[in-house]
């Protein structure tokens, strides 16, 4: 896993991308979370800790934040159109990457290491 990561980080630093921001883009291009709570819920991070990873996308034009007309404490996150591709584009990128390192490994261990993975990541953390 280790390497996987350390693999992706020139290909988020060519897009001018964190983790934390890939996931962010990830997160929004994939489903309907629309608040900064319900966004860290899903991605597993403390709310205020994201903050400076939205101002920073919001900031570079990737995604929008916008004042909920019911409840102006809470903010509606959105991805912008060059946000979806910055994503989009990074996706491809780490793929590539990916397959790569994975087409070191016999099918068999391949599988058996993705479905760890998939098993590890899908795993409730205390």
């Amino acid at each position: 896993m280790r390497r996987l990561m350390t693999a992706e980080s020139p290909v988020l630093a060519e897009h001018g991308l964190t983790m934390w921001g890939y996931v962010v883009l990830s997160a929004l291009d994939d489903g309907p979370v629309r608040t900064q709570a319900a966004l860290a819920k899903a991605i597993g991070a403390d709310k205020t800790r994201i903050i400076g990873t939205l101002d920073k996308l919001q900031e570079d034009g990737l995604i929008t934040r916008e004042p909920d007309p019911n409840d102006r404490r809470v903010r509606l996150l959105g991805i912008t159109d060059d946000g979806r591709a910055a994503r989009r584009s990074t996706q491809v990128r780490i793929q590539e990457q990916e397959e790569r390192l994975l087409a070191q490994l016999s099918a068999a261990d391949r599988k058996a290491f993705l479905k760890a993975a998939r098993v590890l990541s899908e795993a409730q953390w205390p």
